[in-house]
């Protein structure tokens, strides 16, 4: 297997098919392949040899989507970078990985000049912008016009394909090695599980920066699928760009259907001049999504499938899937629609203790996984490569339980999990009971440190519009559907929760003001 796998069947099979949709643009996928080859043929002229990395540091484009394929076309290795790091954070992935050229774009050149100048290892910075070229870089579509295409270097199995720097917000990030087997298997699941078509016209609005965005690059690249490139989210013109394009297919992270709802519920007369009747598949990630808010997405969008993907960027990245046959009214009444599925067939999953043992079903324990999809390890960082993966399984830190039937259910981070007065409190299990309550948007739990038990469960709140829930209609709501020693014992309101690019609630920032 090898990353252009996909490009090269497309170029061959659906030359004329259109690949990428970008601000009124469109690129076949025979216009798409000599791009690439040209790009690639332009990095080799600029000295990148196989292995060389090559970041990328920009907003959603097509220029995104050619550099995925143009990299490992040029026998180099990816490192998308963060767009919401720090140039501390992104000049330290540069000089841990010996980062040899950075592509960027107009909202972040600024940027990348400063943090270029500071890393001894950045040769070239290309501007693939649409302005004038700024001093000391080099022009993106000078480079694709001037250089003849090259055959592609086919590396492939388990050489190296992408460093993908995860973390940042509790020291510096890892940076986790992928190969080209490993992110075209986990790729090939959503095919096999029929989650998409070669008639795919795929709204590409989360960030491309994120493993699974790059996921659904490789997705339909395979199936010969088009992908529409937004560049940032924004519930109105998102919506009008799905009814543009006639977009049948769309990830989002739970807080993004959450704004995209709230924007229908807020603006009827533009929602109802909408035409979103094309959507026949939402996939939904990153975070888990509670099951009050997953049925608003349904009966908002009720002609798609959902479906949900576990995963994490240190599998490739899929784990699990919960299909749409899963999302139903009997699968809600059985639970099964609060799970997070089944294995993906490339991945094999068990529940394990402290000590690495498998715990009988039903019983909360970590989740460990094995496949082709594992990393090849942190990029300069044995210890944590030893420590993450055993004996060929990569223990998650993720908290959960299996059922008889092998559906996956989450609890929480192991490192999130509340001790309070020794019982053991999953802050998933108590987020879920608080989005049931009417005055709740959004929620976030957190344990606290405190005298006599340790630690105390508290919950963090935005209010939905012109409501002030208290602690007492809280804990009300909340003793009807969990356990006592489960119920928040403080209440903090804020106007918003600190999240991270791809929507996951940053609990590290929610925990500072608590430290003691």
């Amino acid at each position: 297997m090898y990353m252009t796998q996909g490009l090269h069947r497309s170029m061959q099979q659906r030359p004329q098919q259109v690949a990428i949709r970008y601000e009124g643009k469109e690129t076949t996928y025979a216009q798409l392949g000599d791009r690439v080859a040209r790009l690639a043929g332009a990095l080799r002229q600029l000295g990148v040899q196989d292995g060389d990395r090559v970041a990328m540091f920009s907003m959603n484009s097509a220029r995104y989507i050619e550099y995925y394929m143009a990299v490992p076309w040029a026998g180099a290795v990816l490192n998308p970078v963060n767009i919401r790091w720090s140039a501390a954070e992104i000049l330290y992935s540069f000089e841990d990985s010996a980062t040899s050229v950075l592509i960027v774009d107009d909202h972040f050149k600024n940027v990348a000049a400063t943090v270029a100048a500071d890393c001894k290892h950045i040769r070239h910075v290309i501007y693939a912008g649409d302005g004038e070229t700024p001093p000391g870089m080099l022009s993106y579509e000078a480079l694709i016009a001037d250089a003849a295409p090259i055959a592609d270097r086919f590396r492939h199995g388990d050489d190296l394909a992408g460093i993908f720097y995860t973390g940042g917000t509790t020291g510096f990030p890892k940076g986790v090695m992928l190969s080209h087997s490993g992110l075209l298997s986990s790729a090939s699941n959503a095919i096999m599980f029929g989650l998409t078509g070669r008639d795919a016209r795929v709204v590409m609005v989360m960030p491309l920066f994120h493993l699974a965005m790059f996921s659904s690059v490789n997705i339909q690249m395979m199936v010969g699928g088009s992908f529409i490139a937004v560049p940032s989210f924004d519930p109105a013109a998102l919506l009008q760009t799905i009814s543009d394009t006639r977009a049948t297919e769309m990830l989002l992270a739970p807080t993004m259907f959450q704004m995209l709802l709230d924007w229908l519920d807020h603006n009827p007369e533009r929602a109802a001049s909408l035409d979103l009747t094309s959507l026949t598949h939402l996939r939904y990630g990153a975070s888990p999504m509670s099951l009050p808010l997953l049925q608003r997405a349904r009966a908002a969008f009720p002609r798609a499938g959902f479906a949900q993907g576990y995963g994490m960027t240190e599998m490739s990245p899929m784990v699990t899937v919960l299909g749409p046959e899963h999302h139903n009214e009997e699968s809600l009444a059985s639970g099964r629609m609060g799970s997070v599925g089944v294995p993906v067939f490339t991945v094999e999953i068990r529940i394990v203790d402290s000590q690495g043992r498998e715990v009988p079903r039903g019983t909360v324990g970590e989740i460990a996984a094995r496949g082709p999809g594992v990393m090849l390890g942190y990029w300069n960082n044995p210890k944590a490569t030893a420590e993450a993966i055993r004996d060929g399984w990569m223990h998650t830190g993720d908290g959960g339980y299996m059922d008889e039937d092998g559906f996956l259910f989450l609890k929480d981070r192991i490192k999130d999990m509340i001790i309070s007065g020794g019982e053991n409190v999953y802050s998933a299990e108590v987020e879920n009971a608080l989005a049931s309550h009417p005055d709740v948007a959004q929620n976030a739990v957190i344990g606290v440190p405190h005298k006599k038990w340790g630690e105390a469960v508290h919950a963090v709140i935005v209010p939905k519009p012109g409501t002030q829930p208290t602690l007492e209609s809280v804990q009300a709501h909340c003793r009807t559907r969990i356990a006592g020693y489960k119920i928040p014992r403080s209440v903090e309101l804020r106007e918003s929760l600190p999240t991270s690019s791809v929507g996951k609630v940053l609990k590290t920032e929610l925990r500072k003001s608590h430290l003691r």
